[in-house]
């Protein structure tokens, strides 16, 4: 009898490494140096609101991020933003492309387990380079038999990619920490989807939970992979 999965795709961002922490604490700082002139709530509002009229432009990633940081100091100081923030700001985010990679519990001894049994993918949006840097840092890019690195994940990414680079969406399962970006869209598709999460997730990230969809499973740690594969296999 053929094995029912022989494709496990992963997300990369806060599903094998910490990256989320890295943007909460630029946040933090962030409204830190502009405490004289807005309260953290309406900072961050101001922000979310920023990141949503530049994602399309921009995309996903910490250069989007940084410039709207800057586009929001401008609008809540009305043009008045010290060219010191500025500064700030921008350092904050070269320091946030050079952060060392770290794993999460169990992303190594899952990805090396899987790699002798699965075809494994990675999947993840965001900056070219930065990507890059960080799936080399990683030290997990020799278990992917192919990485795709896109400014959006949409259905027609998923149901492209298991068609070039492995069965078809029927016979993969795609591992993640966003609901909106790695559950739903591979679930629409028609692959098996595993929501592992990572801490709360980030308003553009948020989508409604597919309880009613049976290939959806929802899972606590990055450990329980293994068994979900072994059973769907």
């Amino acid at each position: 009898m053929p094995q029912t999965l022989t494709t496990v795709a992963f997300d990369a961002d806060d599903t094998l490494w910490h990256t989320d922490r890295f943007f909460r604490l630029t946040q933090e700082k962030f409204a830190a140096l502009l405490a004289d002139f807005a309260d953290p709530m309406l900072l961050e509002e101001r922000l979310i609101a920023a990141e949503r009229r530049n994602v399309g432009h921009y995309g996903f990633g910490t250069k989007g991020f940084v410039l709207s940081m800057i586009e929001t100091a401008i609008e809540v100081t009305e043009e008045r933003v010290p060219a010191s923030v500025i500064v700030e700001l921008m350092a904050c985010g070269r320091e946030m492309l050079k952060h060392p990679i770290e794993l999460l519990p169990h992303a190594r001894e899952v990805v090396e387990t899987l790699s002798k049994t699965h075809r494994l993918v990675l999947i993840t949006k965001g900056d070219l380079l930065d990507q890059e840097r960080k799936v080399a840092q990683s030290g997990l890019g020799d278990f992917f038999e192919w990485v795709e690195i896109v400014s959006h994940k949409t259905p027609n990414t998923y149901s492209k990619t298991f068609n070039r680079h492995a069965d078809g969406p029927k016979r993969a399962l795609m591992v993640g920490d966003s609901m909106r970006s790695d559950i739903v869209p591979s679930l629409s598709v028609g692959s098996w989807a595993a929501h592992v999460p990572n801490g709360p997730a980030w308003a553009l990230e948020q989508a409604e939970t597919p309880n009613d969809n049976a290939r959806f499973v929802a899972l606590s740690s990055l450990s329980e992979v293994l068994p979900l594969v072994e059973e769907i296999s």
